[in-house]
């Protein structure tokens, strides 16, 4: 089946009917069906339809997020205004957009007690609870120990019905309060 340039459909076609056709108004034979019975070729320019594709595949990057993966490496023995120090860094690089995968390394016999480093991440959770969802946790690979954290913006919405006077008055009365145990 072979169809025309404007559109118009010139029917079933031997390949050196086709072309013949196609070079009589100096354009292009494209097969844009290969699979269809019969066959179905288009007659076309076929540099101006890879420039269109091109331009189309742009505009689609164009319109993606890139998002990144940054870094914070800390230890266990990590002092509190470093620990804060590089908080900030988690949490100005959430702000941006990018996922943060928080890698806690253990130094000599520090291996051994890989609890200190499960603490360390964990507060870090508790302080990003309000910015960041982790993603991933804690995994161990070698001498390290990470997270993957994501800003909540990157989470998608759960949708919530609409609350009624009573169930306000219900949550209101059930407050929940953080205890630590040692």
């Amino acid at each position: 089946m072979v169809v025309g340039s404007d559109g118009e459909q010139l029917g079933v076609l031997s390949l050196r009917d086709a072309l013949e056709h196609a070079s009589d108004v100096n354009m292009d034979l494209v097969e844009v069906a290969p699979n269809a019975k019969p066959p179905v070729c288009r007659i076309m320019d076929y540099g101006k339809l890879l420039y269109r594709q091109s331009k189309k595949a742009h505009d689609a990057k164009k319109k993606q997020k890139i998002i990144r993966l940054k870094e914070v490496k800390i230890t266990p023995k990590t002092e509190e205004h470093d620990y804060q120090f590089k908080l900030g860094h988690v949490k100005r690089f959430l702000a941006e957009g990018d996922k943060v995968k928080v890698s806690v390394f253990f130094k000599g016999r520090l291996i051994t007690h890989t609890e200190l480093g499960i603490k360390v991440l964990d507060r870090l959770k508790r302080d990003l609870s309000e910015v960041a969802m982790v993603e991933s946790e804690p995994e161990r690979m070698g001498k390290t120990l990470s997270i993957v954290v994501a800003p909540l913006a990157a989470a998608k919405p759960v949708k919530q019905k609409e609350e009624t006077h009573e169930e306000n008055d219900i949550v209101a009365d059930t407050e929940s309060t953080d205890v630590e145990v040692s």
